[in-house]
């Protein structure tokens, strides 16, 4: 038999612990469907952990994600803990998580199921059979880079936006290979008309495409990229960006697809040992009303077993009964549709296990 794998669900805050309950279903539907072998621990993490331990990442989590093949993350932060110092705050958590794992690769897929069209904000043909994938550095860049802080009288504030050499070629690398078993085109995405660091980023870019003649390499700038994501967004296939860009760039490719609350992702580390989790936040507003869509936390799982453990007939097994669900017109309250189609966060994970038997 196959050695144990061990996943560790942080459920985190808000609508976290909700949508990783549904996942968590899912996930021991197919570990026993599919015979894979695969151990489930949970842990604290974000406000919940601060509240309990003074910490939004407790030792115990850190240690037991460094023991773990994977980790699933629900969502952390909340008004709750504006108020709290800079490294108390849940966020943190996530930050720490990246670092410590060294999760550089952020893998973003933007895909449109064919019956949520109408649920964009685009005109059904500006996204019928949208499927992109947005590739983000994550362990570098102005949310890593040092000094960063407060002048002594608060009056001004600093951050450092820095990228070596290594780290902007791994992403590519990534970015390159992925391109490659897809349409064989990359858009690099930057500033390079006036940050120095996105100078670097594009001449390492175009050097790095040496080693792939096979992937046509297109540069674009940052806030053109923006405006094309919503006036054509087909003409993209794989976009590579940094740390701070590629934050904003996914939330914009999120609405395309119709709710923020349809989108997984996978961040990796070289061995592929990877923490998943939805691209929404915790959105407290909605926390413990049953309203959350859990459905980026399923296909979360679903990346999971394709990327970490190479289950791609369970992975698949997720995302054709997350279609056939919406195929039948049931939805969650943050897509379009008639009131009566509309499920609860647990009904709707029910109704996709439903479809898995």
């Amino acid at each position: 038999m196959d050695k144990q794998k061990q996943v560790l669900i942080l459920p985190g805050d808000g609508i976290g612990p909700e949508v990783c309950d549904e996942a968590k279903k899912v996930l021991i539907h197919v570990n026993q469907s599919h015979d894979l072998n695969i151990s489930i621990e949970e842990s604290l993490v974000g406000g919940k952990a601060f509240e309990e331990t003074g910490k939004p990442l407790p030792d115990d989590t850190l240690n037991a994600a460094k023991k773990s093949d994977a980790v699933l993350l629900g969502a952390v932060g909340g008004p709750t803990w504006d108020d709290l110092d800079y490294h108390l705050r849940p966020e943190r958590a996530l930050l720490g998580l990246r670092a410590e794992l060294d999760l550089f690769a952020n893998l973003r897929p933007a895909i449109l199921s064919k019956h949520l069209a109408d649920s964009s904000s685009l005109k059904p043909e500006k996204v019928l059979n949208l499927d992109l994938l947005i590739i983000r550095e994550l362990t570098g860049g102005i949310y890593f880079g040092e000094p960063r802080g407060r002048s002594d009288n608060k009056e001004s504030a600093f951050n450092t936006m820095i990228y070596s050499k290594n780290e902007i070629e791994r992403i590519g690398r990534v970015a390159f290979e992925a391109a490659q078993k897809r349409n064989k085109t990359l858009c690099s995405v930057d500033k390079a008309n006036v940050l120095e660091v996105s100078v670097l980023w594009r001449e390492v870019m175009t050097e790095l495409s040496k080693d792939y003649p096979d992937v046509e390499l297109s540069h674009m700038l940052v806030d053109n990229a923006a405006m094309q994501l919503v006036r054509d967004p087909k003409q993209f296939d794989v976009m590579v960006t940094g740390n701070l860009f590629g934050d904003i760039l996914s939330d914009i490719a999120a609405m395309l697809t119709g709710s923020i609350g349809m989108l997984p992702s996978a961040s990796l580390n070289s061995d592929n040992t990877g923490m998943y989790e939805p691209v929404h936040g915790s959105a407290p507003d909605i926390a413990g009303e049953g309203l959350a869509n859990p459905i980026a936390a399923i296909l979360s799982v679903a990346m999971m077993l394709k990327y970490s453990f190479d289950a791609k007939e369970a992975s698949l097994a997720i995302e054709n009964s997350i279609e056939e669900v919406l195929s039948e017109g049931f939805r969650t309250h943050d897509l379009e549709g008639p009131q009566d189609s509309k499920l609860s966060t647990s009904q709707m994970g029910n109704k996709i296990i439903e479809k898995l038997n």
